[in-house]
């Protein structure tokens, strides 16, 4: 069972439990922020084997993710899989990209449009190829659409989506048939302003509480 206290949000991640910060990013909406990358070795290895458990019946021939949060779980994935190959898709601009192959995608946590870059040099890697994407969390959906998108672009076959946690259920819609993709070690909610200023759980990500959020408001306090 997930729980609100104090300002953190506890959540199980597979076999593991974290305490993650509850974040406001807008007037009405505050999120639990998992921070992949200051997890430690030991966790990623961990969530990356079991992570890869789910995803090994669809035998991926290699590992997508994007960066930057994406990169420790790409890693332990592939390494649980027994894959020795990896591919990184960028938000960031740089030397190598001038050339890249891009699609537009915008994120929960992030306020302005972005692109989702695609090294022309590793082409080789997935052309052809049965493809895993993989990232912490899958929120909007927008970041696993851009990839599944981007992929199917230059001719990879994604089979299956990993992710650490999916928050809320917005990415369902989003993803449409896609959605059917995705394995995850857990979940989390997004979280709205009930009465008296607690924080109520949304799960659906559309604003408003189900029945279940409900029930929880009672210990939605921070």
């Amino acid at each position: 069972m997930v729980t609100v206290r104090h300002g953190t949000y506890t959540v199980a991640v597979g076999s593991q439990k974290l305490e993650i910060p509850l974040v406001p990013i807008a007037e009405d909406l505050t999120i639990a922020l998992l921070i992949s990358v200051d997890l430690g070795v030991a966790f990623a290895q961990r969530a990356g084997g079991e992570l890869a458990e789910k995803l090994a019946p669809y035998d991926a021939e290699i590992v997508v993710s994007v960066a930057t949060m994406g990169i420790p779980i790409a890693i332990e994935v592939t390494r649980a899989l027994g894959l020795d190959d990896y591919v990184i898709l960028h938000k960031t601009p740089k030397i190598h990209l001038a050339d890249a192959i891009a699609e537009p995608v915008r994120s929960i946590t992030t306020a302005t449009d972005q692109r989702l870059l695609f090294d022309r040099a590793r082409l080789e890697a997935v052309v052809g190829r049965r493809v895993a994407v993989v990232d912490d969390v899958i929120s909007t959906g927008g970041s696993t659409k851009a990839a599944l998108t981007l992929m199917r672009r230059v001719g990879a076959e994604p089979v299956v989506v990993g992710a650490l946690v999916t928050e809320g259920g917005q990415w369902r819609s989003f993803l449409g048939e896609d959605a059917a993709l995705v394995q995850s070690l857990g979940s989390i909610p997004l979280f709205r302003h009930g009465p008296g200023g607690r924080l109520v759980e949304d799960w659906e990500g559309l604003g408003g509480s189900t029945p279940a959020d409900a029930a929880s408001t009672s210990r939605g306090e921070v």
